[in-house]
């Protein structure tokens, strides 16, 4: 599609609401999970369509401590929603660039920054190979959900801190996080969709490498 009816898509299948663990974020989310993926026809779920739990923790954890982004250059990869993009827009980064190689997750991320009244660059396309832009800080949110993913994701997030850079994850204590790698910043108990997730609430971690 292109992009102005990636944004009527995402506009027709969500409702702008606020993020439980997060009200201070506005996203367009979606009610239900497989009725909305079989309307996209992807192999894999609409990443950007819900607040998933790690990426809640790690918004959180930025709001409340903006510090750690104030006047910084940000990357958040595997950004869906944008939700930790915007997060650290608000926390007062310089710039924020969010990645994800889904096309509907970018209109989502464009429509999202500007209903919370921030600016945030989308950049499509894997960037696992690169640097992160040089980012100064490299964000993470729920990327440990099966094994192939992890294992692409390891490199990317250790080449930025080998070079300096401030890498924080946020994660729902999946089994692929790999133990031993992360310093543990926070713990929430994080208000899911029951629908998606057949609890309520998940613990989830934010770590720093």
């Amino acid at each position: 599609m292109p992009a102005p009816a990636l944004s009527d898509f995402v506009l027709a299948n969500t409702t702008l609401i606020p993020v439980p663990l997060v009200p201070e974020v506005l996203l367009h989310s979606a009610a239900e999970a497989m009725d909305l993926w079989e309307l996209t026809d992807h192999d894999q779920p609409p990443y950007w369509a819900f607040p998933w739990a790690g990426g809640q923790a790690l918004a959180r954890y930025l709001l409340d401590h903006p510090g750690l982004v104030r006047d910084k250059k940000v990357f958040d990869l595997a950004s869906g929603s944008g939700l930790v993009a915007i997060a650290a827009a608000l926390a007062g980064a310089d710039a924020v660039t969010a990645n994800d190689i889904d096309p509907p997750a970018l209109a989502a991320v464009q429509l999202n920054a500007s209903a919370n009244g921030v600016a945030v660059t989308p950049l499509p396309g894997d960037q696992l190979d690169g640097d992160a832009l040089g980012a100064d800080v490299v964000l993470a949110g729920d990327v440990f959900y099966d094994a192939t993913i992890t294992t692409l994701v390891l490199p990317f997030l250790a080449r930025a801190a080998a070079r300096g850079a401030l890498v924080l994850l946020g994660d729902p204590d999946r089994a692929h996080l790999p133990p031993g790698r992360f310093v543990r910043c926070a713990h929430y108990d994080v208000p899911v969709p029951l629908t998606l997730e057949s609890t309520e609430t998940r613990d989830a971690t934010v770590w720093r490498a």
